[in-house]
């Protein structure tokens, strides 16, 4: 029981915006270019140019939410089985190989990155995801590197050795399956920073539509009549928020869990 208490308030933040993001669009209007009285059929108001707030909120939030989702996965899909071959290689000249490159993308600031390819990329979602994975590649690659250097020095690993077992064998049977902790811990933050790095894009007006149903485009157009109707601003604002925080407090407590 007192699991299920500790679980309530991270899975209610962040199942909120999700459950808005993923149903909204099926009972929201897809004509988002019509003008719509102020009046009190409209839940949240209307923004500056006369769009419904609510109908935005309902619009707004896929698309943000499986961009960030897709770039994390194809994250991981390539960082994970890189950073495992350079942590359990002993050639030093692979590993070089591997991770000197990475080393010039980190020196790189995210923001100036993500502006400087979108920019020069054709505006698209998949553009979108593959340069926000390609942003979050480096950390992810090092991290699972440093996790399989520790594992791979274990007895447990030399014993496999001497009785004979593969390097494959050893490495997706032992090595990759005891870094799901660490990869674990790692997910919420980095779904986090590419959720970030979206909604930044999105606000800046690179890689999406500054007109089109976004939250953070929503942030964006409506900052600045932030007192006049605040709502256009805050409910895209909030609901960005919670999901951050719920999805590293989900993980947190997923991690505390299996630990006891």
């Amino acid at each position: 029981m007192k699991t299920a208490r500790g679980y309530l308030l991270p899975a209610t933040l962040f199942a909120v915006p999700l459950l808005i993001a993923l149903v909204g669009p099926f009972f929201a209007s897809d004509d988002t270019t019509k003008d719509v009285p102020f009046g009190a059929n409209d839940r949240l108001g209307t923004d500056f140019v006369g769009r419904d707030v609510w109908n935005e909120v309902l619009l707004g939030g896929r698309s943000l939410i499986l961009v960030a989702v897709a770039a994390t996965i194809c994250t991981y899909v390539v960082a994970v089985p890189l950073g495992l071959v350079a942590g359990m290689t002993r050639s030093r000249g692979l590993d070089e190989l591997l991770m000197r490159p990475l080393d010039l993308l980190l020196a790189v600031p995210s923001m100036l990155m993500l502006l400087l390819l979108v920019s020069i990329a054709p505006q698209s979602v998949w553009v979108l995801v593959a340069v926000v994975a390609l942003i979050n590649l480096p950390d992810v690659i090092r991290i699972s590197r440093a996790a399989a250097l520790s594992l791979s020095a274990r007895p447990a690993v030399e014993a496999m050795r001497l009785q004979g077992e593969s390097r494959i064998r050893i490495g997706l049977g032992y090595v990759a399956r005891s870094m799901r902790r660490t990869l674990a811990a790692d997910i919420g933050t980095r779904f986090t920073g590419a959720t970030y790095l979206i909604a930044s894009a999105s606000f800046l007006g690179v890689g999406i539509s500054p007109q089109s149903s976004d939250w953070a485009a929503m942030v964006d157009r409506n900052r600045g009549g932030l007192f006049v109707q605040p709502l256009a601003v805050v409910v895209p604002a909030l609901l960005l928020v919670m999901m951050a925080v719920g999805a590293n407090l989900v993980f947190d407590r997923l991690l505390r869990n299996e630990a006891r």
